[in-house]
């Protein structure tokens, strides 16, 4: 076998292991009634979570949840995920990252900025090389290849 067929073994079988873990993820949204005095409940396929949310969550300052921080809870988790991978790969582990996301809504109404405030901990990495690591997550992770058509700022601090 020559060091051609090889490599599309190995490729072969990178693709299906990347297959056999990749996954499809349910939530589910119910909402009944009009737009200002109705309401609805959200659920994630995993159970962890189901809850209320309305006009007011949404739009004003209610105490239930919405689609805009859960959309920011996604991208936050993604983001601080794949920064750790990024930087693992390369022999940086990082101590810690923590994310808070922040999606504006705005008139229309739509999304129309997504800021992104990082801190992390990681041990041996110059500040500047750590930044290119965290534009790539910004760039790349899938919640933002997903967001794409919204700007998204980040704000990235390292602690060594």
């Amino acid at each position: 076998m020559v060091l051609k067929d090889k490599l599309v073994i190995v490729k072969l079988k990178y693709i299906e292991i990347l297959e056999n873990i990749m996954s499809i993820r349910t939530s589910k949204a119910e909402w009944t009634g009009d737009l200002k005095t109705g309401k609805g409940k959200l659920s994630l396929g995993s159970g962890v979570y189901e809850g209320p949310y309305n006009f007011i969550s949404r739009f004003e300052n209610g105490k239930e949840t919405n689609p805009e921080e859960l959309i920011g809870a996604a991208h936050a988790g993604c983001f601080s995920m794949f920064l750790s991978a990024l930087l693992s790969k390369d022999g940086f582990i990082p101590a810690k990252i923590e994310t808070i996301a922040k999606v504006h809504l705005g008139e229309g109404p739509k999304v129309t900025l997504i800021e992104l405030d990082m801190t992390a901990e990681v041990p041996n990495i110059e500040v500047a090389a750590f930044m290119v690591y965290a534009e790539n997550a910004k760039m790349n992770c899938p919640i933002s290849v997903a967001l794409s058509a919204v700007e998204t700022k980040l704000t990235a601090k390292l602690i060594n």
